[in-house]
């Protein structure tokens, strides 16, 4: 991942927010579309949770590979050291990996948001903050 400049914003799309774009919900497809026209906003896809979504919804991994201005982030190391600590407290796999990526780092000293439809989920989470997407039927 590179470097963050001053003012710029990044988002964690969580499984919830992947299958609520792949359903066509237009504030997560506002997200992206914004992405692709402000050189400092940024949308992540973790690894883990675009599984954990094309497993649900076949063909999303490759939609989501497909829009240009989202960057599908690797389990690393790091992140693989976080999530197994996060399992070991009960989380569940699918929700580790932007947990990780939400939390601040020195790219990303405030971290980054977590867009998802159920927040709920990370609420007992240290230094994780959510953009609460409302489900569109």
């Amino acid at each position: 991942m590179s470097a963050t400049r001053a003012g710029s914003t990044g988002v964690v799309f969580d499984e919830s927010a992947l299958l609520a774009l792949g359903s066509g919900n237009s504030l997560a497809s506002q997200f992206v579309s914004n992405t692709e026209h402000g050189p400092t906003r940024h949308v992540y896809v973790p690894a883990l949770c675009l599984a954990a979504a094309d497993g649900m919804r076949k063909g999303l991994a490759e939609h989501v590979a497909a829009l240009p201005a989202v960057e599908i982030v690797e389990l690393d190391f790091a992140g693989a050291s976080t999530v197994g600590a996060l399992l070991r407290d009960g989380v569940e796999w699918r929700l580790g990996h932007a947990v990780h990526l939400s939390r601040p780092t020195p790219d990303w000293p405030d971290g980054r948001h977590v867009l998802t439809v159920e927040p709920d989920q990370y609420a007992d989470m240290p230094l994780v903050r959510t953009i609460r997407l409302p489900c569109q039927r």
